[in-house]
């Protein structure tokens, strides 16, 4: 077991995910920061006040952070909160994820059950790959990138910041996806993306 504490920032859908492998890792939750306490309340945490807030007790005490946001801009710009405030924001990897011994993986990204990371992959900062999705040889991702479960990326595909990947969805080896891109669930990517883009069906379309 760890020694350690951590707050939860966010908590409800997403969060309750990242909760319970928080905890089947050895943390301890201290609690929880929202912009008001949550009406459902899986795991019995204390609600400790909203980190926005100058008085935060996050700020007074020496704890560490998980981040429960799943969208990317909001999830970047908390993570750039607490860094400022020297703050350090846990890598939490659940056991049944299969992470190469060569890939990289950026800080205060979470990685859940059962995702398979390849060789020389890179993960930026605070990047989510959800249940079972697959990260072949040599992609990169960027930073606060969101990977949803079930999708696969094939081999040597660039993924930019805050690019959101849906359930299942496919993206052919060698591709490069911009920032801030939607890709819908089930979409299917055989052509690079620019940046800002919607793209759905197969093969995909922008929309």
């Amino acid at each position: 077991m760890l020694d350690k504490e951590v707050i939860l920032i966010g908590y409800s859908g997403h969060a309750y995910v990242v909760a319970e492998t928080v905890l089947e890792n050895g943390f301890k939750i201290a609690g929880y920061s929202d912009i008001e306490p949550v009406q459902q309340d899986p795991f019995h945490l204390p609600y400790l006040g909203f980190e926005k807030k100058d008085d935060f007790i996050g700020w007074q005490k020496e704890f560490s952070f998980v981040i429960g946001i799943g969208e990317n801009n909001i999830r970047q710009n908390i993570a750039a909160l607490i860094e400022s405030k020297g703050k350090t924001i846990e890598t939490i990897i659940h056991k049944t994820a299969h992470i190469s011994i060569n890939a990289v993986i950026g800080s205060g990204s979470f990685i859940n059950k059962n995702v398979v990371v390849n060789a020389l992959a890179k993960v930026g900062k605070n990047v989510i790959l959800n249940t079972g999705c697959i990260i072949e040889h040599e992609c990169v991702l960027g930073d606060a990138v969101h990977i949803a479960p079930g999708a696969v990326l094939a081999g040597n595909v660039t993924i930019g910041e805050r690019t959101f990947v849906g359930a299942n969805a496919v993206i052919k080896q060698g591709v490069v996806i911009g920032k801030d891109v939607i890709i819908g669930a089930g979409t299917v990517i055989i052509t690079n993306i620019p940046d800002g883009k919607k793209v759905v069906g197969n093969p995909g379309r922008i929309i």
